[in-house]
């Protein structure tokens, strides 16, 4: 597979005019973007699509998530990795193929024996959510504010614990993000992470997650770069090595 995606690079990078591409990202969310290292999910399909597809080099550039889209209309990057739904072709935004998607559950202990169908099933919960969550689901969360039974935590390795633990009742996360820090800890030894249940609320929309780029050029490159790593595997790799057990 690796050399299949090697194979492709030679051969599609030479043959086009590459450019940098600086992009913003928001500053950590983890397993999709590390800023450390430049790494994860997200910031490694977006690199290596615009690669392959154009030879172009990704330049993460990272600012605090609300802060992303403004960064774009601002001039101050080439891309953004979200318009958090603002639409940005008013702003010269030419929309690319979604590079990931977040696919938000609310998550319970399978032990409790919980069904959540409707926002009257979190009666009586205790919930635990990212920050902005509230805003977000207003219809289902609305009412357990109003409760006094939600709370936010933006460091979600702490969800899992307090979910494991039996502090809260319901985690709402994304479910990618849930089971890579679940994987994190349980690879600490000291952590055990029990059953868990995911209930479906909302259908998970890709499109709310495009990423956005100055140039119709590089946004060509970058869709035909990410389809081609779908093809050869590539992209499932990616996933696969920050989420497999």
């Amino acid at each position: 597979m690796r050399r299949l995606f090697a194979v492709l690079l030679m051969l599609i990078a030479p043959t086009v005019l590459a450019e940098d591409v600086t992009m913003a990202f928001g500053e950590k969310i983890p397993p999709f973007c590390f800023p450390e290292t430049n790494s994860g999910i997200e910031i490694e399909v977006i690199a290596e699509a615009l690669a392959v597809g154009g030879g172009h080099r990704l330049k993460p550039v990272y600012f605090p998530f609300a802060r992303v889209p403004v960064a774009f209309k601002a001039g101050e990057v080439d891309a953004a990795m979200t318009d958090l739904g603002e639409d940005m072709q008013p702003h010269g935004g030419h929309y690319g193929d979604p590079a990931v998607f977040y696919d938000n559950v609310f998550i319970t202990l399978r032990s409790r024996g919980l069904k959540i169908r409707r926002p009257e099933d979190l009666k009586g919960l205790s919930v635990i959510a990212f920050q902005g969550a509230d805003k977000r689901y207003p219809e289902w969360l609305g009412p357990v504010k109003q409760a006094g039974n939600y709370h936010e935590q933006n460091d979600q390795s702490l969800q899992v614990r307090m979910l494991n633990d039996g502090r809260h009742d319901v985690v709402l996360s994304d479910r990618n993000i849930f089971r890579y820090f679940s994987l994190q800890l349980t690879r600490t030894g000291s952590f055990k992470q029990q059953p868990i249940q995911e209930h479906a609320f909302t259908i998970a929309r890709p499109q709310d997650y495009r990423p956005v780029f100055r140039s119709a050029k590089v946004r060509d490159d970058f869709n035909a770069g990410l389809a081609l790593l779908k093809k050869s595997g590539r992209y499932r790799a990616i996933y696969d090595k920050y989420l497999r057990d």
